[in-house]
């Protein structure tokens, strides 16, 4: 992730001291896996994963409780604090510090949402198609969360419907066998660059 990571951390900042990176992509499509190891990669940096600021009566609906919590004290230079939503209790725990690190991930469905877009300084996608994502996503949650699932996809489909991520994407990310391609996002603000993947071993073609 050496690569990428570099050109994150020479971004501008966009929210404050920070530079907010946006990973999105439908459930099940690896975002928490990516965002982790980018995170290594820039020296652990804080991520923030939007299953924490979402509730099941909220599942869409937690913008503002973002904004306030997160994104309004990163404009001041300040600290976030940020309360956990505990999806087996069904209420928010006690508040979470997030410091206004050089770079913070963002991970998690909507996280390029309409609201969100102008405080970031990348926003990358995850290229896997809907109904592949939320398969493994099946797999991984068990029979257990079947009827869970089933009205989270409803919800991810309205939301995307009305309020869609990927078309403002400066980064596609597609997992391989071994690490990550990165492409050039229907939003692309780089330039003219080249695809290139990213690796922690050799590159890998998908």
């Amino acid at each position: 992730m050496h690569d990428l990571a570099t050109r994150l951390r020479r971004l501008p900042p966009s929210c404050g001291p920070v530079r907010l990176i946006g990973v999105d992509g439908h459930a099940g499509s690896g975002k928490s896996t990516f965002a982790a190891a980018l995170a290594r990669s820039l020296g652990d940096a804080p991520v923030l994963h939007l299953d924490d600021i979402a509730s099941h009566d909220e599942l869409f609906d937690w913008t503002g409780r973002l904004l306030d919590q997160v994104i309004e004290p990163f404009h001041r230079g300040e600290g976030a604090r940020y309360t956990p939503y505990d999806w087996r209790s069904r209420r928010f725990g006690p508040p979470h510090p997030l410091p206004p690190a050089p770079v913070v991930l963002v991970e998690g469905v909507g996280a390029g949402r309409r609201a969100l877009r102008p405080h970031l300084a990348r926003l990358l996608w995850m290229e896997l198609p809907d109904e592949d994502s939320w398969t493994r996503g099946r797999l991984r949650d068990g029979e257990e969360q079947r009827e869970f699932w089933a009205e989270w996809v409803r919800a991810e489909r309205r939301h995307f419907t009305e309020d869609p991520s990927r078309p403002f994407a400066d980064l596609l990310v597609r997992q391989c066998e071994k690490g990550y391609e990165v492409l050039p996002g229907p939003g692309n603000t780089l330039g003219p660059d080249q695809p290139f993947t990213q690796s922690d071993g050799p590159s890998a073609m998908c």
